[in-house]
């Protein structure tokens, strides 16, 4: 069995769910970018209330690592960290694009004989997003990166497959682009594919080293 705690606060909505053996048993959003903090451990207290559990019962905590908002991420890492040494539990870590991409494929009920690919963009202000291709297998075609939007971009791999741009900065890609190949759903719930990929990683045993992990913020950071 496992009961892993999920949470997400890389983007503009935050949420934390309970899932057992990959199936959420409850979740909470919050809408609010600049209120993640404050909602993270308020939103744990409420579902482990809701679900009469103690922390100590989780199996493990997951967490998304990024790419995502500097702030956000820093959150979600911090707090996760600091639950996994707390109770003494595994420690998993989930790609930001990794669970738009596959929340995509399951929003579009897609069987493995699909050979469209899958692209997940979050923005990164400007023209800039964070952004890679998936195929149906969740296999990377191209690498988590940061990129600046133009209207060559995906030129080359578009030619040839249908491609479907979801998250945050696939709006801003709508407006550059003109490929009939080019197909959108903007905001998926990310929430069953977060629990779907923390299962998976749990019944590997493939988690994360709590002392040197951080976030994937793929740029640096540069304050004003």
């Amino acid at each position: 069995m496992g009961l892993i705690l999920n949470i997400d606060t890389a983007v503009e909505t935050a949420s934390v769910s309970i899932a057992k053996d990959g199936v959420i048993l409850a979740a909470v959003k919050n809408i609010v970018q600049k209120a993640h903090a404050t909602f993270l451990h308020v939103a744990i207290k409420e579902l482990l209330l809701q679900l009469s559990l103690e922390l100590k019962k989780m199996d493990a905590i997951a967490v998304t690592k990024g790419p995502g908002s500097y702030t956000g991420l820093r959150v979600g890492m911090a707090s996760a960290k600091g639950l996994c040494y707390a109770i003494g539990k595994p420690f998993i870590t989930i790609g930001s694009l990794d669970a738009i991409a596959l929340a995509t494929i399951q929003e579009r009920d897609e069987n493995k004989t699909s050979n469209s690919l899958y692209c997940p963009m979050i923005d990164a202000r400007r023209m800039e997003v964070y952004t890679a291709v998936f195929n149906i297998e969740m296999q990377e075609v191209l690498a988590p990166c940061a990129m600046i939007l133009n209207n060559n971009s995906f030129s080359d791999i578009l030619q040839n497959n249908n491609i479907y741009f979801s998250g945050s900065g696939a709006l801003k890609w709508r407006t550059k682009t003109d490929s009939m190949h080019a197909f959108f759903l903007y905001e998926p719930d990310t929430n069953v594919a977060i629990s779907h990929l923390s299962h998976q990683k749990f019944i590997k045993a493939d988690f994360t080293d709590l002392t040197y992990s951080e976030p994937l913020y793929i740029k640096d950071f540069f304050s004003a």
